[in-house]
């Protein structure tokens, strides 16, 4: 009887041979690809305050006056990270995507935090930069008020920016972002249970952008490491999937410090302890009230997102005020909403329509 374990050596020898061979070719296509470059649109300054610059992306050309929204979209992106994940390459952009369906697009770039920044906190972001951006966005469109974009973190800093200043935000769009910290299957915040978040920025300061990354590498080990090079073997001699790879590992490993007092609040007041939840974010003296937020909303998030699980939030729909709002849920995962084939499809559209559908008429445009 034939043990189950027993090999045929020649078969084993033509599978490495094959294997090995693989491997060459993807070496030959990785030794060819160039410098990737990410977030291509074309796009001007025009707004910056300390490591802050605000983008305006150049309207697409071929988008007729009359199918232009007027009022101005502002993505605030989260200080983690990089925003030109919205910008991945021409095929993978949701701000692409925005563009070419007639929205008038900014974006706040964060920059990457010094040891000037180990002090700021919440009030420097929803009270400073978040106002001082709206106010140069209005200025620059021609506008008043505009429609504001937060995604992940930089929807719960929006979440606080539209409670306060409901007159200035004509539409409030949130994706994957959370507002419910506290839901059984966060494992951000299951890690943050075991932190001395005051003595981590005592000791560190600003906090490291490598360590957060491994932090998040870490909550799913297997799937975020082991696995996706794996499959990159599966299609290492296809030199476009290496280029999309390597933009995505370039993104990964692109990590900002984050300044030690916005890092130190962020985690205690509202992952440790809920407080926008709850009804108990104060920020400067000034309550957080998402009651306050009676502008239509727009909530987008994924089903398979392990960093923002759905129950984080869809919560939301309870804390605001809102009569007008709606839900998406994205068959996908936390990054796979922007850059995702399924994405490109269904996202864009679907903001694009929302806001045509709550734009007033007619506006002031600048081309």
């Amino acid at each position: 009887m034939t043990s189950p374990f027993e090999f045929d050596p020649q078969v084993l020898a033509q599978e490495a041979e094959r294997f090995a061979a693989r491997l060459r070719a993807g070496m030959e296509s990785l030794a060819r690809v160039a410098e990737v470059q990410i977030g291509t649109a074309p796009k001007e300054a025009v707004y910056a305050e300390d490591k802050l610059v605000l983008y305006r992306y150049l309207p697409e050309p071929d988008v007729q006056p009359e199918a232009r929204i007027a009022t101005p979209l502002l993505i605030c992106y989260a200080l983690v990270n990089r925003p030109y994940m919205l910008d991945l390459q021409p095929d993978r952009s949701l701000i692409r995507g925005l563009l070419k369906r007639g929205v008038d697009v900014y974006l706040i770039d964060w920059g990457y935090p010094d040891g000037a920044d180990r002090y700021l906190g919440f009030e420097d972001y929803v009270l400073r930069y978040l106002p001082n951006c709206v106010a140069a966005v209005e200025r620059t469109s021609g506008s008043q008020g505009v429609n504001l974009l937060g995604v992940c973190q930089g929807g719960t800093l929006s979440v606080c920016y539209a409670a306060l200043h409901p007159e200035r935000v004509r539409n409030l769009l949130t994706m994957v972002t959370p507002v419910d910290f506290r839901t059984p299957d966060n494992l951000l915040t299951k890690w943050a249970e075991h932190v001395d978040v005051d003595a981590l920025v005592a000791t560190v300061g600003n906090v490291p952008g490598t360590m957060l990354n491994a932090l998040f590498l870490s909550l799913m080990p297997f799937r975020l490491t082991v696995h996706k090079y794996l499959a990159l073997l599966d299609q290492i001699e296809d030199a476009a999937a290496v280029e999309n790879f390597l933009r995505m590992e370039k993104w990964i490993f692109d990590s900002p410090d984050q300044p030690g007092e916005m890092f130190r609040q962020f985690m205690t007041w509202l992952v440790k302890e809920n407080r926008l939840m709850r009804g108990a974010l104060e920020i400067a003296g000034r309550r957080i009230d998402p009651r306050r937020i009676t502008m239509p909303v727009f909530n987008m998030y994924a089903l398979q997102d392990h960093l923002v699980p759905p129950a984080a939030s869809t919560p939301l729909r309870t804390l605001v005020g809102a009569v007008d709002y709606s839900e998406y849920a994205f068959a996908g995962g936390h990054i796979g909403i922007y850059v995702s084939g399924a994405a490109q499809r269904e996202v864009p559209p679907r903001i694009a329509e929302w806001l045509r559908a709550r734009d007033p008429r007619p506006a002031r445009r600048r081309s």
